[in-house]
């Protein structure tokens, strides 16, 4: 008898989750507004809205559910979309375990590797929403699991630093500008990594009320991703600029999709490294290479760049 998974939200996460827990045998049921997802045998996509349906028949006999979706990334639609979005979902799985893909924004900024015993107390506006979701998960009856990840890349991710605002300029030949600075070492979080850490949890008790972090590789400057993204599609790098700190702050100050950038801008003038090694030993996982990873990414970018600029 296969078990029954549930996967909220059909984003890189939600999709890569519901694609890995399948290929493994289970049965997936996948909800999302639009009743979008991947076309498998093994998986039902339900037309649901987690905020104003009634979850708990979505939710009924699941063996673990995967709360994936979200939402604008504008600090007001966080504040009064999320917490409530979380809680739904926590009351209607009603005791069956919640994993969810979490941020490294609660640690706010720290000097030096960010490890899972770092404290999780920001409270400056986005960052200070995950810190309050941290804590409801914990104030809730409901077991639940959180694996934190830094900056996404990989098949599917379009909307990040490592998205299509770097990987669409490669493919098209022309130049890259990133933030702050090219050099400094950044932690990127493989999707496909973040996914696999997500399942394992969830089917671990032992693992379950606690925040790990994602298996990811060692930190790389925004350059080097940069390069092995154009080596793995046998493109010449492209010219690499820096947006500088200055214009960033300037830019900020103005309502829209910069200011929510500033409020991690700090990920960038410093170095923003991610310590997993000790999620890895618990999780018993290790990170994917970055060579494999961006070349996995490269060749999804390359097949999927018509339907992507659709």
């Amino acid at each position: 008898m296969t078990e029954l998974h549930v996967v909220t939200g059909a984003g890189p996460v939600g999709w890569t989750v519901a694609e890995q827990l399948a290929a493994q045998g289970h049965s997936v049921r996948i909800l999302t507004r639009s009743g979008n997802g991947p076309e498998h045998p093994m998986i039902e996509r339900r037309a649901v809205d987690i905020e104003s349906d009634d979850l708990r028949r979505h939710l009924d006999g699941a063996t673990a559910v995967y709360h994936c979706t979200h939402v604008a990334y504008e600090n007001t639609v966080w504040r009064n979309k999320l917490v409530a979005m979380q809680n739904r979902v926590l009351d209607a799985a009603a005791g069956t375990v919640v994993a969810f893909p979490e941020s490294l924004y609660a640690y706010g900024r720290v000097d030096g590797p960010i490890r899972e015993d770092s404290p999780r107390e920001a409270t400056f506006r986005k960052l200070g929403v995950r810190t309050q979701l941290l804590a409801a998960r914990d104030a809730h009856a409901t077991p639940t699991v959180s694996v934190a990840a830094s900056d996404f890349y990989g098949p599917r991710v379009i909307t990040s630093h490592m998205g299509e605002r770097v990987i669409s300029p490669i493919l098209a030949g022309k130049p890259v500008r990133v933030l702050a600075s090219a050099d400094l070492p950044h932690s990127f979080t493989y999707v496909p990594d973040l996914a696999a850490a997500m399942l394992t949890a969830a089917a671990s008790p032992s693992m379950w009320n606690t925040v790990l972090h994602a298996p990811t590789a060692p930190a790389v400057s925004q350059r080097t991703m940069i390069e092995m993204f154009s080596a793995a599609a046998d493109l010449p790098t492209p010219k690499i600029g820096a947006i500088p700190t200055w214009a960033l702050r300037l830019l900020s100050a103005v309502p829209g999709p910069m200011k929510e950038l500033g409020d991690t801008l700090y990920q960038f003038r410093y170095p923003y490294l991610l310590d997993s090694s000790r999620s890895e030993a618990i999780l018993g996982l290790q990170p994917t290479p970055l060579a494999d990873g961006t070349a996995a990414t490269m060749a999804w970018w390359t097949a999927s760049t018509p339907a992507v600029s659709a």
